[in-house]
């Protein structure tokens, strides 16, 4: 007898403390916030409301609905194939970002829009500034490679009160780039962010999209179907996560005073060397790890900065000080 999937909807009580989504999704409430998630929910075979995960339009209503509930956005869809991230880990990124600036800042966290992030590879559901601007005020710069992606999340922007204003999405014409070309001259952020692709190849993309799609019981069948999409340049990058945040790193060693801190998600353990051993040649003045977990799913971030103490210092007082 196979063994049944899990119940993707079981309580999340791993995530952050300040995560909204930690327990199970209310549908109820979802579909009060968002009338046409009805369509797509359903009593899966544990007796409790889900919706279909291995169906795109299903995440995207589901996607939809958490973030008119919880983040006050009325106005947000993607182009067909495009990322429809799963919001509560993506949130979780944001309020441990907090933390680490909160940690060089006595304990508070700095919030409001003197506080500015840059997120690389916003995409095309602007996932990181909508969170991140809601819950705790910051502005954002998001860049893309993607003029597609670039368009529909500036479209996600003015459509929404909430957030016009305070996201600038920015094209990186040269793809081998990160920083450069998107971070203009004299610019300072308070933290860099990215999630970078995960796969170092699109055979490899295509073989983990087999996986999951099996995984969601959907069996082998000859075109896997991406429930959270995704174009190539959000999935795979040459030399995969490990690749790029070792080319971030070179970066920002380029742009040292650029960002108090510059972060990156990390998806999985085995990376960790490589990148440790290129911010050990960069010189880094401090590099710290910050341990995730969803249910299964671990991951984690490692930040990193070139300020000196005095150079944090200064930096804290010049702009941080104005933070709510």
């Amino acid at each position: 007898m196979p063994t049944p999937p899990k119940d993707l909807l079981a309580s999340k009580d791993v995530l952050h403390p300040r995560n909204p989504h930690r327990e199970r999704y209310d549908f109820p409430e979802l579909i009060k916030a968002s009338p046409p998630l009805a369509a797509f929910v359903q009593v899966n075979q544990f007796g409790n409301e889900s919706v279909d995960f291995a169906n795109p339009a299903a995440v995207t209503a589901l996607n939809q609905a958490l973030l008119k509930q919880f983040y006050g956005i009325a106005h947000w869809d993607i182009p067909a194939g495009y990322l429809c991230p799963p919001i509560p880990g993506r949130a979780d990124y944001l309020h441990y970002l907090a933390d680490l600036l909160a940690d060089s800042n006595g304990g508070a966290i700095p919030r409001g829009k003197t506080i500015s992030v840059l997120d690389i590879g916003v995409g095309a559901n602007c996932i990181y500034p909508i969170i991140g601007h809601q819950a705790y005020g910051w502005r954002f710069v998001g860049s893309d490679t993607d003029s597609v992606a670039l368009d529909a999340a500036r479209n996600i922007v003015a459509a929404n009160d909430a957030i016009k204003g305070s996201v600038d999405c920015r094209l990186q014409a040269d793809a081998s780039k990160l920083l450069a070309g998107v971070v203009k001259r004299g610019e300072v952020f308070d933290a860099v962010m990215c999630n970078p692709p995960f796969y170092a190849s699109l055979a490899a993309a295509t073989a983990g999209t087999r996986r999951k799609a099996s995984n969601l019981g959907k069996g082998r069948g000859p075109a896997p179907v991406r429930n959270f999409g995704g174009q190539p340049s959000e999935l795979w990058y040459p030399g995969g996560e490990e690749a790029f945040v070792r080319n971030l790193v070179k970066e920002s060693h380029q742009l040292p005073t650029s960002s108090f801190w510059f972060t990156a998600l990390i998806s999985q353990s085995q990376t960790l060397p490589g990148i440790y051993k290129e911010l050990q040649w960069a010189e880094a003045v401090e590099v710290k790890t910050i341990e995730m977990a969803q249910g299964q799913k671990k991951s984690r971030i490692v930040a990193w900065t070139f300020l000196s103490p005095e150079q944090q210092a200064a930096r804290r007082a010049s702009r941080w000080a104005k933070a709510v």
